[in-house]
């Protein structure tokens, strides 16, 4: 049976907040509108941008949501060439993915950031040739759809119950819980650990260091 470790990216693999939170100020302040708070935009990450958006605004029509999406992303593009807000890696990812590795794992990434955002974050640090599979919001539906845990199994060639989702948000546990594969939350990101729990994340971990073991654990259960 083949193995998957299937990464989200934002607040799992990468810090990004302060890049999110910086795009989504600017998308908002290009239509003239108040940018909403921090703390709510931490909490939609990990949604299609346009779903994110909606969320943040459900006083505004769809046009209104498109036309600031698009107002992100373009902040967001000018931010990364700029090298404003970087991304960095949480402590640990490296030797976590080599444990995983090691222990006979394929890996991947489900995120709702774009294939554009994902290639570049992932070649910035180095780490594109360590998946297998990349799915984004972009090209699959997002979270908490299954169609990116069934996009990424039909690619890898991994069996479902070979599969287990790590991510840092509710959104992340609900998909893997629609696909039937199993989840590991991470406290590091931007929903707290009680929240994944609840969501129905079969392990949480608090750092990298113990995510190899719980990830393994798992499909030692059966």
């Amino acid at each position: 049976m083949l193995k998957l470790a299937l990464f989200d990216c934002d607040g799992t693999l990468v810090d990004s907040q302060h890049a999110i939170i910086a795009a989504m100020e600017a998308g908002f302040s290009a239509h003239g509108l108040t940018p909403p708070p921090a703390l709510d935009v931490r909490r939609v990450v990990g949604l299609p941008l346009v779903a994110a958006v909606a969320q943040l605004a459900p006083a505004l029509d769809g046009d209104a949501h498109e036309a600031i999406s698009e107002s992100y992303k373009a902040a967001f593009h000018r931010n990364r060439l700029a090298g404003a807000y970087p991304e960095p890696l949480f402590d640990g990812v490296v030797a976590a993915l080599d444990a995983l590795e090691a222990a006979g794992f394929v890996l991947g990434v489900a995120t709702g950031k774009s294939r554009r955002g994902l290639d570049a974050t992932l070649a910035h640090h180095g780490l594109a040739p360590r998946f297998v599979t990349l799915q984004t919001s972009d090209r699959v539906a997002g979270k908490p759809s299954p169609d990116m845990v069934y996009a990424a199994l039909a690619e890898s060639g991994a069996d479902a119950a070979g599969t287990v989702v790590i991510g840092d948000t509710s959104y992340d546990i609900l998909m893997a819980r629609n696909a039937r594969v199993r989840s590991v939350g991470v406290s590091w990101g931007y929903h707290d650990g009680a929240e994944l729990m609840a969501a129905g994340a079969d392990r949480l971990v608090h750092d990298y260091e113990a995510l190899p073991a719980a990830v393994m654990g798992l499909l030692n259960e059966g």
